[in-house]
């Protein structure tokens, strides 16, 4: 498969669809920062990928279109949620368009197909959602950083969740892929109960009676289950309907700001561990949202978040170096500061590139307006550094 160039027109028409005035853009196109934003953004898991989008575009919309004072052009790339087509566009987007930046991903697989093809062209790549186990460990790259989480903390906090609660039996339910194996082995890191069953079923699964009856059966203390999209949308109003809400609702990516809309009242009450909440009350967060849900009618997820993030982080990165993207080694120190405010609050790198952060468990809740958002109830990991950071050799700038 061939993916065509993308023309002046084009690159243009993606900067003025991020809030860029064209004619500008025009002008300095010679010193703009070049990002390749990738995401799914077709098929049932699109919401994700819009989340993604629009948190990045959001975040250039109050740096005025630009990281750290060079205007910045964005090619946004739609991985299709298929690894080979992927690989295929970053790669037209790094050989043919000099992104700078390969910023974005949803989904973990697609995130294992392209790591190697864009570090190996020497562009960093900064994750904002998807965290593989695998690069945090001894798969660290000095290229490579995330805005996001590893995969096992999340599962980790709602594992701790479980312990906390006092729950001694929980049945598992997680798609058959990288990210669904971290949640199970998060889930299991911090929970000292008994796993009664251990279910995983395929990424496209939409129908989950057989699981369900399966759950109905062995009566579990609570549910654990990571189901992300449109597999999430399913599960929720399959298991309401299924009459098995007196059993809690433990997840993780599953009830949402990206998934509530279609999912309604039937999540109401249905936890939720992240890194961050709409509610998190600080100045950088209240700003985010309100503005967020102003340009696009709709409530930010922790995708838009970490995507916000991902903007602040290369314009602090890039402001530091004095717009000199030359220099890989002065850059990467830049990006390692993470001289920026979050939205989460605190928020720093480890020496992996991954965040030391602050993780909560979260309600799903009407709020006065009508719309359903996910509210933190307590912090339940605090500073905290992923397991595999000390496997982690990073080799020095």
């Amino acid at each position: 498969m061939t993916t065509p160039r993308l023309d002046r027109r084009q690159l243009l028409a993606t900067a003025a669809a991020f809030g860029l005035a064209a004619p500008r853009v025009a002008r300095a196109q010679a010193q703009a920062v070049r990002i390749g934003f990738v995401a799914v953004l077709t098929g049932p898991q699109a919401a994700l990928g819009t989340q993604l989008r629009d948190g990045f575009q959001q975040g250039l919309r109050h740096l005025d279109g630009k990281l750290g004072g060079r205007p910045a052009e964005v090619v946004v790339i739609d991985d299709e949620l298929k690894p080979d087509v992927a690989v295929t566009k970053i790669r037209a987007a790094i050989e043919r368009d000099k992104v700078d930046f390969v910023v974005g991903v949803v989904f973990s697989n697609i995130l294992q197909a392209v790591f190697r093809p864009v570090t190996e062209s020497n562009t960093f790549l900064i994750s904002t959602n998807a965290g593989p186990s695998p690069f945090a460990g001894r798969g660290c790259h000095p290229l490579f950083f995330a805005t996001s989480y590893n995969n096992d903390q999340v599962h980790a906090t709602m594992g701790q969740v479980a312990r906390d609660e006092g729950y001694k039996r929980v049945f598992i339910l997680v798609p058959n892929y990288q990210a669904g194996r971290d949640a199970v082995a998060g889930f299991k890191s911090r929970f000292q109960g008994e796993v009664v069953d251990e279910v995983y079923v395929p990424l496209t699964q939409l129908d989950f009676s057989a699981e369900l009856a399966r759950i109905a059966a062995v009566r579990p203390d609570a549910l654990f289950t990571f189901m992300p999209g449109g597999l999430g949308v399913n599960l929720v109003r399959q298991y309401r309907q299924a009459g098995l809400a007196n059993i809690p609702f433990l997840s993780t990516f599953t009830v949402d700001e990206a998934t509530l809309p279609a999912q309604g009242e039937a999540a109401l009450g249905f936890l939720h561990a992240a890194v961050w909440a709409p509610n998190l009350d600080n100045e950088q967060n209240r700003r985010f949202v309100r503005d967020f849900e102003a340009q696009y009618g709709y409530v930010p997820a922790t995708y838009a978040a970490q995507s916000y993030d991902g903007a602040m982080l290369l314009d602090s990165a890039i402001r530091k170096v004095d717009g000199n993207l030359a220099d890989k080694a002065a850059l990467r120190r830049a990006l390692e500061a993470a001289d920026f405010r979050s939205v989460r609050g605190n928020f720093r790198f480890g020496p992996n590139h991954y965040p030391v952060q602050d993780f909560w468990l979260c309600r799903v809740a009407r709020r006065p307006d009508g719309k359903f958002q996910t509210e933190a109830v307590r912090k339940v990991l605090e500073n905290n550094a992923d397991p595999h950071v000390g496997e982690c050799r990073m080799r020095p700038a």
